[in-house]
């Protein structure tokens, strides 16, 4: 039959199987063991791994709420947004502020002489590389300007170089031809551009707008600034300048906008529930990899970190963290706020009526809890530090020790490979001998018998 194989002609054994069954004995408690081994180590460096993402986005979060002026309770607000906006910071206190802008920071701003040819003039006519310098205060530009290069060229040139340190360079083309301006998004008194080198483009410039300081009066003092974005004016409060303030449509002086900076609970409660679901996102992942499942013959699944140490003691450290007291207001817990923690699964949720109680009279409590150098933010992003450092870290040398145990067991996994096929081709060739000994004996034997069966039957004359 086609595809058969046979083996032991001579003896009329399976040789091949027997030697099948051998080599799979023989590799069965090994190749087990290897693979239960591998199964278990990939399986916890995937949910060590799961663990880490969840533990960098945790801190990440911690990062982005310690920066942010949320948990004080404060926001700011602008009567006109078309002349500033506001937004609190640490240190903010409220109140409100009455602000008239009467100029706004503005950028250098210069041209080139005009080109006739337009923007694919030829700018270096010369048959090497030229240099144009572009300084603005103690900042220094070179811009190459190779043989032959155009208007165009160099623009892109200025660009495509210097866009990331605000430079930008654009052309203007009327009747007489075209001209590159240039500018920035530095602003302020003493950030003039100015043009130098060989390359001709700095001759005959001009001077399009002459950079100028923002001037502006708040609560009655006269104050000027280089940026239209002012962060020192009033402490805690940044103010982003957005126009001049708008005249009268009958004439006289003009209308200045109040700066607010008030208490707002909405605010706070979307901060504080910030806070749980990122603490909650951890906890999840968390319980995700230890999670037991009883499956529907009564049997146990456990999670691939079920009982892991680490991630107990991780766990520990940030639960401990969130039920210690803080702040030095009257309530200094969360518990007092309403943040409840479920005793089964470990996440959090806001009692909404016990918060929005307390926050009405100890609103500035939870900023004492959650902020400054010792507040919950900063205490648990130093309690998960030694677990998330990433070549260090408790979790990062877990991962690098089951990397090694899987990349031992490739290797004996590669040994009983390499030993089997020695097994077989061993067993193989001792079989393939007693087969073709099998064989000698049987033709010995059929010889013997021919000659005894012809004694025994002697022919008649």
């Amino acid at each position: 039959m086609a595809g058969t194989t046979v083996s032991g002609i001579g003896s009329n054994i399976d040789t091949q199987s027997i030697v099948k069954s051998l080599v799979d004995s023989e590799r069965a408690p090994k190749q087990t063991q290897i693979n239960n081994q591998t199964l278990k180590a990939t399986t916890s460096l995937s949910s060590i791994g799961k663990i880490q993402a969840a533990l960098d986005a945790f801190r990440g979060a911690l990062d982005n709420m310690k920066t942010a002026s949320s948990f004080s309770g404060l926001s700011g607000t602008s009567s006109d947004e078309k002349v500033a906006t506001v937004t609190t910071g640490t240190g903010a206190a409220a109140g409100s502020f009455s602000l008239l802008v009467t100029q706004l920071a503005t950028a250098s701003k210069i041209s080139t002489k005009v080109f006739a040819g337009g923007a694919s003039s030829v700018v270096n006519a010369g048959s090497v590389p030229s240099t144009l310098t572009i300084k603005q205060g103690t900042d220094t530009f070179d811009v190459s300007v190779p043989a032959g290069a155009t208007l165009q060229q160099v623009r892109d040139s200025i660009n495509s170089q210097y866009a990331n340190k605000g430079l930008s360079a654009n052309i203007l083309t009327d009747a007489n031809g075209s001209r590159m301006v240039l500018t920035s998004t530095t602003t302020g008194v003493g950030t003039d551009l100015t043009l130098s080198g060989n390359s001709g483009l700095e001759t005959g410039t001009s001077v399009l707008a002459p950079p100028q300081n923002a001037k502006y009066t708040l609560d009655g003092v006269v104050m000027e600034s280089k940026s239209n974005t002012i962060a020192d004016a009033v402490s805690g409060i940044t103010v982003k300048l957005t126009g001049v303030s708008p005249l009268p449509s009958g004439g006289g002086a003009a209308t200045p906008a109040t700066i607010t900076v008030s208490a707002n609970s909405s605010t706070l409660k979307s901060s504080v529930k910030g806070f749980v679901d990122t603490y909650n996102a951890l906890i999840k992942a968390a319980n995700a990899e230890t999670q037991v499942t009883t499956n529907a013959d009564g049997s146990v699944t456990s999670g691939a970190l079920t009982g892991d140490a680490s991630l107990r003691s991780l766990l520990s450290a940030v639960r401990t963290e969130l039920n210690a007291m803080g702040g030095t207001g009257q309530m200094k817990s969360l518990a007092q706020f309403g943040v409840k923690t479920d005793q089964k699964t470990g996440l959090l949720s806001i009692d909404d009526k016990l918060f929005d109680a307390a926050a009405q009279t100890n609103a500035a409590d939870i900023n004492g809890i959650f902020s400054g150098d010792t507040g919950l933010l900063a205490r648990m992003k130093t309690a998960t530090e030694s677990f998330a450092l990433s070549k260090t870290g408790v979790f990062a040398a877990r991962s690098a020790s089951l990397t090694d145990s899987l990349n031992d067991l490739k290797k004996q996994q590669d040994s009983l490979d390499a030993r089997m096929v020695s097994l077989q081709a061993s067993l193989t060739a001792k079989y393939t001998a007693m087969d073709s000994l099998v064989a000698k004996l049987r033709a010995q034997s059929d010889s013997i018998m021919t000659t005894l069966n012809a004694l025994n039957n002697p022919k008649s004359d």
